[in-house]
């Protein structure tokens, strides 16, 4: 993926802050902006959000109108 730098304007205190919580979890300032940056876009991709709902769909199931119940084995219903 190409890059490009921007400049971003921090209070002096906050960048502090954020230079600490880069080092503790092993990243750079930049890694931690992109990883922060890119989960508050990621609701906003059409792909994503179908994603997460067909997700729910699937962890859900479908009811298949047997209330649970089969109402025939396999070998059954393809006369074996």
């Amino acid at each position: 993926m190409e890059t490009r730098n921007v400049t971003v304007a921090l209070p002096k205190e906050l960048l502090q802050h954020v230079k600490e919580l880069a080092a503790r979890r092993g990243t750079s300032i930049s890694g931690l902006l992109t990883a922060l940056l890119s989960d508050a876009v990621e609701p906003e991709n059409p792909y994503g959000a179908a994603q997460r709902v067909a997700l729910i769909k699937l962890e859900r199931g479908y009811d298949l109108g047997t209330n649970g119940v089969r109402p025939a084995s396999r070998a059954k219903l393809h006369d074996r």
